[in-house]
């Protein structure tokens, strides 16, 4: 029996390289494949998960699903790599010059919101944006729509009335309905590019299922938490995150979202790769979450979204993805 391949975007730091370990933690004879960016990067990581599993089978492959040139190319050669692929951890992400308004958070602290903006980060956080050279807007095609156009290529292989594959999207707690537009869901518009995107990822993942449940491809969505990473360090000066860390331990007491390590973070990943995928429910988004002694855990939660408005994003990123293959002569897989 060949072993069961899981690639994971964005592996080779934060929650993905964290999600690596506890992957081969869990099955020892899983193919691991680390899907970055960064080639430098990736064979660290892959090194120093081969120093703590030195017979674990661990292969590398470059991607910036940011680029959808690259996307494209990682999608063919991930068809002639793998005969197989059960589980796609759709995890790479970025927010772009991330900040923090703390006249908002002042604010927030004094109003009747304060527990949904400590646990949730609502209204505290905005970003700049840039256009890549493909015309995108840059967090959505890096958060969302990279990660779109992988999954439509890969068709062939994930697709397959003989097993399931089990596609696992890291959405956020800052997923927020109020923060995206169907006219404007590329979110040119604004200064919450990355809730937007993480929201329009929660809607692909519902609409993915209603279109492709009955070939075999099943679609969840997790939130790590308020996890301390590569990504989130960009928020704060170095040392007023060493000066909060005890004050986010005691913000256990309001909410389990202070996940706080990659490790706590990757918990809904690992329990979801425990299921079987067929058994879930495509409306619920499931959350890492770390109580105040510690102590790891899952918790589903209904979306705050319709399946209406999951159909008609749909329809719009095939579009999108017309036209994105028609610019670099590819043909369009059919439904």
């Amino acid at each position: 029996m060949q072993p069961k391949v899981a690639l994971v975007t964005g592996a080779n730091s934060g929650i993905g390289f964290a999600l690596c370990e506890r992957l081969l933690q869990e099955d020892g004879s899983l193919h691991v494949c680390l899907a970055c960016r960064n080639m430098e990067k990736a064979n660290l990581a892959r090194d120093k998960l081969l120093s703590s599993f030195p017979v674990a089978d661990i292969s590398i492959l470059q991607i910036d699903v940011g680029d959808m040139g690259s996307v494209l190319r990682a999608a063919e050669e991930i068809k002639t790599r793998f005969h197989r692929l059960d589980y796609l951890f759709l995890n790479a992400g970025i927010m772009v010059n991330p900040s923090i308004s703390f006249g908002a958070f002042v604010r927030g602290i004094f109003s009747r919101r304060v527990y949904r903006m400590l646990t949730t980060a609502e209204g505290m956080m905005s970003q700049e944006d840039r256009v890549t050279s493909d015309g995108l807007q840059e967090v959505f095609a890096t958060n969302l729509f990279g990660h779109f156009l992988l999954i439509r290529q890969l068709e062939p292989l994930v697709c397959s009335a003989e097993k399931n594959c089990h596609l696992i999207w890291t959405s956020s707690v800052n997923a927020h309905k109020s923060n995206f537009s169907l006219q404007d869901y590329q979110h040119s518009h604004g200064t919450e590019n990355y809730s937007s995107s993480k929201y329009a990822t929660d809607l692909t993942s519902v609409a993915l299922n209603n279109h492709y449940n009955k070939r075999g491809l099943y679609s969840s969505v997790i939130c790590p938490g308020i996890v301390k990473s590569n990504m989130t360090y960009k928020l704060l000066p170095p040392f007023i995150w060493i000066l909060l860390s005890p004050l986010f331990w005691l913000f256990r007491l309001f909410g389990p979202t202070y996940t706080l390590t990659p490790y706590n973070g990757a918990e809904a990943q690992i329990w979801l790769f425990k299921q079987k995928p067929e058994s879930l429910d495509p409306l619920m988004k499931y959350h890492s979450c770390t109580s105040f002694f510690g102590n790891n855990y899952v918790e589903a939660r209904k979306m705050d979204l319709s399946e209406d408005m999951s159909e008609k994003l749909y329809e719009k990123l095939l579009e999108l993805e017309k036209q994105i293959l028609a610019r670099c002569n590819k043909p369009q897989y059919k439904e």
